[in-house]
């Protein structure tokens, strides 16, 4: 078990729907990162953007993406994350997976759709929450339009990191700004947002806004608006246990059910 845990950002623009480029792209962001981390979080959809032009850019779980990121895992002894396209069973999904330098693969798929571009129409939502353990650190990864729903990232679990891989459109940042902050007070847990900048093949704009927040709200990165960059931040379980006993908001939350 880790008492820490060095997690990488890796705010990026995107190829439009070219998984081939998008894996160059990110294949020399990652060599790039010349100290030793733990973890690092590519956006949602890194190999092409937010798209609902499935058929063009779907993988299986055995494709040419997840070979690379088991490779790359392995290459710099580090857990690597993020969401791609995948194809099962004739339905498509967004689907976010973690490859660890083992050669383990947990796999998330974004429960909430986002309806107002169709993507339900296109992806079948995931009805598993996932929360996996790394170094004994338990992380709970979800993706995107997921930040919007308190509900599905609660911390039952008392996980110690949430994260969230995005493409979230620049014309509504502020929200995003303002929920990623609230998930870290709300649940008592580190939260990080990865998300892209630059333009897709729609015309919508990002922003980036990739953040890291400890468990009091507090911003403990210093990622630059509107640009490319690759943040590194250490996160440390004595903070986490610190507050939660100090303060003890987690044992008054609520108990329910959630229902499919």
């Amino acid at each position: 078990m880790s008492n820490s845990l060095t997690v990488a950002l890796v705010q990026t623009h995107l190829i439009w729907e070219n998984p081939i480029e998008n894996r160059r792209l990110l294949n020399d962001k990652i060599s790039a990162i010349s100290v030793g981390v733990d973890l690092i979080i590519l956006p949602e959809m890194f190999t092409s953007g937010f798209t609902m032009n499935a058929i063009a850019v779907a993988e299986s779980m055995n494709g040419p993406t997840l070979i690379w990121l088991k490779k790359k895992a392995a290459e710099k002894q580090a857990a690597i994350i993020g969401s791609l396209v995948i194809t099962e069973d004739d339905k498509y999904y967004n689907r976010l997976v973690c490859a660890e330098p083992s050669g383990k693969i947990t796999q998330y798929d974004k429960r909430h759709t986002f309806t107002l571009v169709g993507e339900h129409k296109v992806y079948t939502a995931g009805t598993k929450k996932v929360v996996f353990d790394y170094k004994g650190w338990k992380i709970c990864p979800l993706i995107c339009y997921d930040l919007r729903f308190p509900v599905w990232a609660r911390n039952v679990e008392d996980y110690d990191l949430l994260l969230y891989v995005a493409n979230w459109p620049k014309a509504r940042i502020t929200a995003w700004d303002v929920l990623l902050k609230s998930r870290a007070i709300e649940n008592m847990s580190y939260c990080i947002g990865v998300n892209r900048v630059g333009l897709d093949g729609n015309n919508y704009e990002y922003s980036g806004h990739s953040a890291a927040y400890d468990v009091l709200g507090h911003r403990i990165d210093t990622i630059t608006e509107n640009k490319e960059a690759t943040e590194i931040v250490v996160l440390e379980k004595e903070f986490i246990k610190k507050y939660r006993e100090k303060l003890n908001f987690l044992n008054d939350r609520d108990l329910f059910n959630l229902e499919e």
